[in-house]
């Protein structure tokens, strides 16, 4: 297709890793602790486990559909590719809910902190500033949003390197070297394998971040070998992190009962570190959920201009790049606006519907190698059944597994975006008459191989 729209080639594989742990948010786990804690009955390193094990499967997957179509789009191409354009659409659709409105809920919980720790300064003041300042870097481009990426994440991994440093410190402190080798954060008597397999559907949400490095295909260098080790090295160290500063972090504060599970992880960082590690922290969670907005409304914003380009949203909105900073400038804009609607709401609200559409990613794209498995068979092309067919099967059937285990609320608005999806899908394709518009995605193949080849 003659003049299609496209976007520059700038990204390494330590660029695309830093915008995926970037999006992951590592200093997230102890922002959540409290309440895996608690939903685990103090089981929060078995709980990480599980979702690691999880997300790995998963995340083989998305390097497998990565390495064979290097393109925008993440989840909606790879399920249009394999498996239908009208199914890709409604999986598109159901992403829309985690890419879109994440970096809403980042931006409204970076004020919430800001907030509560200088409330004479209304919240929406900082939510407009996160947006502002957040949308600008991102328009002026991806190099320059790489650049303060790299140094968002090492005051981050600072702080989680503290944390871990003063927790450690204050188990030897209390109960000597052995009270490092314990087994009561893997399992206790207030354990249960429901509490845990419910906290890791909690947890696997620390690790959305890994898919979203897919979203920059189209701009990584040599995408069908860098993308695909992007993938895992995000999901392994991530996960790493979270196994690790769960760990020590339930140590420190045994059990699974808080005051108040939301700001518990803060009130242990007073504890072990005082006052001044305590304000550390607090501009660590802060600089935290600034990153992480940073790099999600960079992949939401990818997101829409693949289905722009594909005609499935208005083309001349969705689907163009600014010729002066080679970045999807109305769709960053637009994200932007909606991050506005969180002045409006709170964090539970805000936060009870996005994972459905993560869950639904997850499970597609296992569900898609499958069928990538199953086309190239017939085509006298023989891929490994184990990467091909086992593992994608495995790891839909635990995403699955996870997706049901969401509190009612979010299955129930989730389902009411995707009967929304179906009408939208019904109007575009003209009743379900016709396919959903499609690119020619052949010269943005070519493309590929031929940025490879430089």
């Amino acid at each position: 297709m003659t003049g299609t729209p496209t976007l520059a080639r700038t990204l390494g594989l330590r660029s695309l890793v830093l915008f995926g742990l970037a999006y992951m948010t590592p200093l997230i786990v102890l922002g959540i602790f409290g309440v895996i804690a608690e939903t685990t009955g103090g089981a929060s390193g078995s709980a990480y486990l599980v979702a690691l094990v999880a997300m790995l499967f998963t995340a083989s997957s998305y390097g497998r559909m990565a390495a064979a179509y290097p393109m925008a789009g993440s989840a909606y191409t790879y399920v249009r590719r394999t498996i239908d354009s009208r199914v890709g659409f409604l999986v598109g659709w159901a992403v829309l809910l985690d890419y879109l409105f994440l970096p809403m809920v980042i931006w409204l919980i970076g004020g919430a902190y800001l907030g509560a720790q200088f409330p004479s300064v209304p919240a929406w003041v900082w939510i407009v500033g996160f947006v502002v300042i957040t949308t600008l870097l991102n328009i002026l481009g991806i190099k320059v949003a790489d650049k303060a990426n790299f140094l968002l994440m090492a005051f981050q991994v600072l702080v989680i390197g503290a944390f871990v440093a003063l927790s450690v410190a204050s188990i030897v402190a209390n109960q000597g070297a052995g009270g490092l080798i314990n087994a009561s954060p893997f399992a206790n008597p207030t354990s249960t394998f429901a509490g845990i397999t419910a906290g890791a559907a909690i947890a696997a949400y620390s690790f959305l971040g890994f898919d979203a490095v897919t979203t920059f295909t189209e701009e990584t260098i040599n995408p069908r070998k860098t993308v695909p080790r992007a993938i895992l090295l995000v999901a392994l160290i991530g996960g790493a992190i979270f196994v690790l500063v769960s760990y020590t972090t339930q140590l420190v504060r045994p059990g699974g009962t808080f005051t108040d599970s939301s700001s518990a992880a803060f009130d242990i960082a007073m504890n072990i570190g005082g006052n001044l590690f305590g304000a550390i922290f607090l501009a660590g969670l802060v600089i935290a959920q600034f990153a992480s907005g940073l790099a999600a409304q960079a992949a939401a914003s990818r997101l829409l201009f693949a289905m722009g380009r594909d005609g499935v949203l208005p083309r001349r909105i969705f689907g163009e790049v600014s010729k002066r900073f080679r970045s999807p400038v109305f769709n960053l804009v637009i994200i932007g606006l909606v991050g506005f609607v969180a002045i409006f709401l709170d964090v539970a609200t805000s936060t009870s519907f996005i994972n459905f559409g993560a869950f639904v990613a997850f499970t597609m794209v296992n569900v898609a190698v499958i069928f990538y498995f199953v086309r190239q068979r017939r085509e006298g092309n023989h891929l490994s059944p184990l990467f091909y067919f086992v593992i994608p099967l495995v790891g839909g059937l635990i995403t699955l597994y996870l997706l049901t285990r969401l509190d009612a609320n979010a299955i129930v608005l989730g389902l009411s975006w995707l009967a929304v999806g179906v009408l939208v899908l019904g109007i575009v394709t003209r009743g379900f008459r016709r396919q959903p518009p499609e690119m020619d995605y052949v010269e943005a193949d070519d493309a590929a191989l031929v940025a490879e080849r430089r």
